[in-house]
């Protein structure tokens, strides 16, 4: 077992989608959990005290931008890293994104290599550089 980089919380409606994303970082070695969307996201963060979520835009119920304000709104969730995965990463959405706080963006389709070095960066702070 090699040494713990952290845990991530994966938020997709997209079932495909989450587990891609979920075996690509467990492979890296992080430890994963995943929600169907935001409010299954909201529902569980408490418990699972993620170090970085993975937010779809783009989801029923509570898309990823509200998802991503609520966690930055309490402050039992506001450290927690965000990483937006959106289709579309046009300058308004990080203009909103910034707004909120958000920490990092993937444009879909994203290449799994590049999702695993941004969760990196971001659960691992004091490591990268």
């Amino acid at each position: 077992m090699g040494e713990h980089l952290g845990r991530v919380l994966v938020v997709d409606d997209d079932e495909v989608i989450r587990q891609l994303i979920a075996v690509n970082l467990t492979l890296e070695g992080f430890e994963v959990e995943t929600a169907s969307d935001g409010q299954d996201c909201l529902d569980r963060v408490l418990d699972v005290r993620p170090d970085v979520v993975t937010l779809d835009v783009m989801m029923p119920r509570l898309d990823g931008w509200a998802t991503a304000a609520r966690l930055r709104g309490d402050e039992g969730t506001s450290g927690i890293k965000v990483v937006m995965i959106t289709a579309r990463a046009q300058d308004d959405d990080r203009r909103r994104g910034r707004g909120i706080g958000v920490d990092a963006y993937l444009t879909k389709p994203f290449d799994p290599a590049e999702l695993i070095e941004v969760v990196r960066g971001l659960a691992l702070p004091e490591r990268t550089g």
